[in-house]
């Protein structure tokens, strides 16, 4: 499998020293799990997008420190990206800003949370048990930092 990473932040040059760049970090957790992954690295704040949306089997779209509705030409161009990839039924993974962006390009809402900033551990519930869901508890805890929020999921 080739996966294609679509970097959309770069990691504050004091912390990449030591835990590198988004790539780096999600090559480094993904290949400990299965190491025949090979991997295409695509810069979307700098516009870079395959030639070819075929040349990967699936994608991931990192977390950003900015808006999936900040009026940014890259950003725009992310979000007809997804579109395209959502046409075409490419998988693609959203962490972060990623997730809100699968939702805001698809037709869901995003907005900046009325209550701030959520960080730290966050508890949340699943109200529907999902096809690949174990049967076990759908209640989970993650770290977070973040605060913009999907409110409308996409259609479907």
């Amino acid at each position: 499998m080739k996966l294609g990473i679509l970097s959309a932040d770069t990691v504050r040059p004091q912390l990449a020293a030591d835990y590198g760049q988004y790539p780096e970090m999600f090559r480094t957790l993904l290949s400990a799990e299965d190491p025949s992954v090979t991997y295409a690295d695509y810069d979307v704040e700098r516009e870079e997008y395959p030639a070819d949306i075929d040349e990967v089997d699936a994608y991931l779209l990192t977390g950003s420190k900015l808006s999936v509705y900040d009026d940014i030409p890259w950003i725009h161009s992310l979000t007809e990206f997804v579109r395209s990839l959502d046409a075409r039924k490419k998988k693609l993974v959203g962490i972060c800003f990623g997730h809100q962006m699968v939702a805001h390009a698809l037709g869901g809402e995003v907005i900046r949370s009325p209550r701030g900033w959520g960080v730290g551990v966050q508890s949340y519930a699943m109200f529907e048990t999902p096809r690949w869901h174990d049967g076990g508890d759908l209640t989970f805890s993650l770290l977070a930092s973040h605060q913009d929020q999907v409110v409308t999921p996409s259609p479907g």
